[in-house]
């Protein structure tokens, strides 16, 4: 809590260096009008600066007021003009400002110190005139320390401006944001709707960690959501948020979200895996962070497909306890100049937000890897990659980063080098205990009983197979059975693993080549 706070006392402060240094375009990058608001409302009332906002509908007014907390309430009252008559509310704009070209002549005119939101302004320096006259409005701000302040989402600005411009990074909310959220609506469901409101003082903490990584806006749609549909907000609302968080998640960007609740891992063999994670949990501990240790940076894992990689960035997710977040690399690239950079910032952003959290990043040699020796992408794969090691080498959040591989000869050495992951792991396919435990699993999972079959004739058949390849030979055999009528047994079973050809196969000299690298760097998961 105490850091959240500071965070973001952090940002108003960083504001207000900003307009104070001379700055006269600051730029943010985002969809949360609200919060940009907050937070100018904040840092101007300090600065004992004016405020005052624009927008296309609204035109250039005086901003007096935050919008409403009351969630259910309408803000009509934003717009009020101090000195209007008593009962007056509707906005008092300066004329005909509207238009974007008179808008800035009108700011020019003022002559007074002060700090100019626009809303959506960005558009609208593609017009010739209006880009002359925001040149000549910069140029009188850089001067007398007023700033302009533009909003949305995406800002393309013309390169005649953007060299005037800085970025302010908003970050998503933090934790006394998300608490105050979740004050004010539980405030106006109860008095306005009547909910029942059935949670403790203790119980509070654990519904805005489930909201960590949403907006503001989002934020309150959730929680009044779950406690609409039934008329009341219990903890158990928490699952509730979760499923819904995921799917926002999974609509909006490049992560996919996992709750812990939601993670049912079967894991066979991975002794060594599992005994390194039970020694590294201790670096999120209190203890360690009093001895200045850094939690964790992550793990790579390498190895053949279907040997378990995968199921360990789930395993790992559900011991620990912590949600985890799977970043997607098909959605990853974008075809527009900057865009690919961008998903990537924003998926980092978000999983930063909702620390401590687990981020898998699947085949990453596809994602940070293939192309960063060629410039068939335009150079995009190694700008990727530079700011994928750069954030493994700076992040101080509590992100436990879980790579997974299946081709060592398209990861770049930087990747492989020591100090970059804690660990790198090599997933070899399963022995004989691990056939068995894996066999036994399936088995069990398709309602059928292991000491029903001869075991022992089967884990001898299945020797080469992943783990996978052993999944999907009893679920062929299952589907034979049901086609022929008749229940599995061990003779079907056998009958379908030999008309399977294994990747140890298959990709013979692969495998061979894959383990002759293990064996000097990397340490083998048993």
């Amino acid at each position: 809590m105490l850091q959240s706070q500071l965070s973001l006392t952090a940002s108003i402060h960083e504001l207000q260096t900003l307009v104070m240094s001379f700055h006269p375009v600051i730029v943010i990058e985002t969809v949360e009008e609200e919060r940009v608001q907050t937070l100018l409302q904040e840092a101007t009332q300090e600065m004992q600066v004016q405020l005052l906002e624009w927008s296309i509908t609204q035109g250039l007014a005086r901003s007096h007021s935050v919008a409403s907390k009351d969630f259910f309430s309408a803000p009509d009252n934003r717009w009020m003009d101090e000195c209007a008559p008593p009962g007056r509310q509707k906005p008092a704009a300066f004329e005909d400002t509207t238009d974007p070209l008179k808008a800035l002549q009108q700011m020019q005119e003022l002559g007074c110190k002060a700090v100019f939101l626009l809303k959506d302004f960005a558009r609208h320096l593609e017009d010739a005139a209006v880009a002359r006259q925001f040149r000549e409005v910069i140029q009188l701000f850089a001067q007398n320390r007023s700033a302009i302040v533009l909003t949305g989402d995406p800002i393309k600005l013309p390169s005649e401006i953007a060299h005037d411009v800085v970025y302010f990074d908003l970050k998503l909310p933090g934790r006394d944001e998300l608490q105050q959220v979740v004050m004010d609506v539980i405030r106006s469901l109860r008095v306005r709707n009547r909910i029942q409101i059935e949670l403790q003082d203790a119980d509070v903490p654990a519904l805005v960690q489930a909201l960590t990584g949403m907006t503001l806006k989002q934020a309150r749609q959730i929680i009044a959501y779950a406690a609409l549909e039934d008329g009341k907000l219990t903890l158990q609302d928490v699952g509730r948020i979760l499923k819904r968080k995921a799917q926002i998640i999974r609509e909006g960007g490049v992560l996919e979200y996992f709750p812990t609740s939601d993670v049912v891992i079967d894991l066979g063999g991975f002794h060594g895996l599992k005994q390194w994670l039970s020694q590294a949990r201790v670096g999120f501990s209190a203890q360690a962070k009093a001895l200045n240790l850094k939690p964790p940076k992550g793990i790579l894992i390498v190895g053949i497909q279907g040997c378990g990689k995968s199921l360990a960035a789930k395993a790992i997710a559900r011991a620990w306890k912590m949600p985890l977040l799977k970043l997607d690399t098909s959605r990853l690239y974008d075809k527009y100049v900057g865009e690919s950079e961008k998903n990537f910032r924003q998926a980092i952003a978000l999983a930063e937000s909702m620390a401590p959290t687990i981020l898998w990043i699947d085949e990453i040699e596809k994602t940070l890897g293939g192309s960063t020796s060629s410039d068939a992408d335009g150079g995009l794969s190694r700008r990727l990659f530079g700011s994928f090691l750069t954030w493994m080498q700076e992040k101080s959040q509590e992100i436990f980063v879980v790579a997974t591989a299946n081709d060592l000869s398209q990861l770049p050495p930087e990747l492989l080098r020591k100090g970059r992951f804690d660990e790198l792991f090599f997933v070899d396919l399963p022995d004989e205990a691990e056939r068995t435990t894996i066999l036994q699993i399936h088995l069990t999972r398709h309602k059928h009983a292991p000491h029903q079959f001869d075991l022992v004739a089967l884990v001898a058949a299945i020797d080469g197979f992943s783990g996978a390849e052993i999944e999907q030979a009893v679920i062929a055999a299952l589907y034979r059975a049901l086609y022929l009528q008749k229940p599995l047994d061990t003779a079907m079973l056998l009958e379908t693993i030999k008309a399977t050809i294994p990747l140890s196969v298959s990709r013979r000299e692969d495998l061979q080549k894959m383990r002759a690298i293990a064996q000097e760097r990397f340490v083998n998961v048993r």
